[in-house]
């Protein structure tokens, strides 16, 4: 080959050759999220848990000022108003968030969303709850999450999925429908919902799940879920959860299920009042480490939310106006409630490796020009993640934004 040279690469070829590989589009790429995890905490607003985040650590996340108020009435509306501050402490009692309830709050004494009504509703159970609603924690006081915000992902405008209490926002996080409840319906609880789950669609598609429960899985209100072929689907988590995580074997999805009661020895970790935060930080850190130190982390995505505001102050408006109804079921007399609306914000905190630091998530780009993040967000984006065949579950997932 002796005095032979080769021709060298002009710039220009180079640079082709460089454009023509970054054009490879993103749906020709590997997925790399092989496991998805969900935590749904309870019963407590964006504000409330992380509003104050903005001022702190992020200004671009739409949190609060401390300049938010709610005068004590909405029909007389004078000088008197509470303001939000950053003081929030311990909880009891639990603030007001039955449908009639969220109702006043979000509405106050217009036709439109004013999220004025926070202070007045708060006074119909208790004169000193009025303040209790409108306080928040400073990051100081939610270091988890505050870490979390900072070094991964928050949604900051994620909502629940109807404008009412726990178990009916819960159904919607797998199914994308409560099947018509606005309420805790003991007996149709005690019977199970008929609806398909995301967990049915995994199943036909050949992808695992499971379900690491403390002391009750509320994915049991699923009538499917108490199937024969689904009872090994479930363990408790202080005895498998880390053990899976450690051998890699946690699978596609992984529910978790904090603790709902205090029992002995074991205090009730999933932020509900009158239960205390202290021990929600706690659990979503053992959560974390435990994500963090496997050796699937590399392709995990943890998704940590609120099934429902609580009754706690938020700024945000909820959307009202053309929300899909899922399935066409409304709800019982007297609201007759068609489910063409959302419920208030809650805090939503993505975490995973392949997430830049410091991502503020303001909304979906579709599938609709007017799509939200809500708890039907999260079957929506399993069904496309995993490349599942089945249809979407309702209109509602089939409208929802994915991450």
């Amino acid at each position: 080959m002796g005095g032979m040279r080769t021709k060298p690469h002009s710039f220009s070829s180079i640079f082709l050759l460089f454009l023509a590989l970054s054009c490879v589009s993103t749906a020709q790429r590997p997925n790399p999220i092989k496991t998805i995890v969900v935590l749904v905490m309870e019963n407590r607003s964006f504000d409330h848990m992380i509003g104050w985040v903005k001022k702190s650590i992020n200004p671009a996340i739409n949190g609060v000022t401390g300049t938010e108020c709610n005068p004590v009435s909405t029909k007389n509306p004078g000088p008197k108003s509470i303001c939000f501050s950053d003081d929030a402490e311990f909880v009891d009692p639990d603030p007001g968030h039955s449908f009639e309830a969220v109702k006043q709050q979000v509405f106050g004494n217009s036709s439109i969303p004013s999220m004025t009504g926070f202070v007045e509703q708060a006074l119909t159970i208790s004169p000193n709850l009025s303040e209790t609603v409108m306080k928040g924690f400073r990051p100081e006081a939610v270091p988890v999450y505050a870490t979390l915000v900072k070094e991964f992902a928050v949604f900051d405008r994620w909502f629940s999925s109807i404008p009412g209490p726990t178990q009916p926002n819960r159904l919607f996080v797998y199914s994308a429908t409560s099947h018509g409840s606005t309420s805790h319906v003991k007996k149709q609880l005690a019977t199970g919902y008929p609806q398909k789950t995301i967990f049915d669609s995994l199943h036909e598609n050949g992808k695992s799940f499971g379900i690491y429960f403390q002391n009750i899985p509320t994915t049991l209100f699923y009538r499917n879920m108490r199937k024969l072929k689904y009872v090994f689907k479930f363990h408790q988590f202080n005895l498998k959860f880390k053990k899976d995580a450690r051998a890699g074997k946690l699978p596609s999805l992984t529910v978790i299920e904090p603790s709902y009661f205090d029992l002995k020895g074991m205090p009730a970790n999933d932020d509900h009042p009158s239960h205390d935060v202290a021990n929600g930080q706690k659990f979503v850190k053992e959560v974390y480490e435990a994500l963090r130190a496997s050796p699937q982390w590399n392709e995990t995505l943890l998704v940590i939310t609120y099934d429902e505001h609580g009754g706690f102050y938020d700024h945000v408006k909820t959307p009202y106006v053309n929300v899909p109804n899922p399935d066409g079921n409304t709800g019982p007399a007297p609201s007759f409630f068609k489910f063409d609306r959302l419920g208030v914000r809650v805090p939503t905190i993505m975490v995973s490796p392949w997430i830049k630091k410091g991502t503020v998530v303001s909304g979906p780009k579709g599938p609709a020009p007017n799509s939200e993040f809500e708890h039907s967000s999260i079957p929506a984006t399993i069904k496309k993640m995993f490349s599942l065949s089945s249809n979407f579950l309702t209109h509602r997932d089939a409208w929802a934004g994915t991450f």
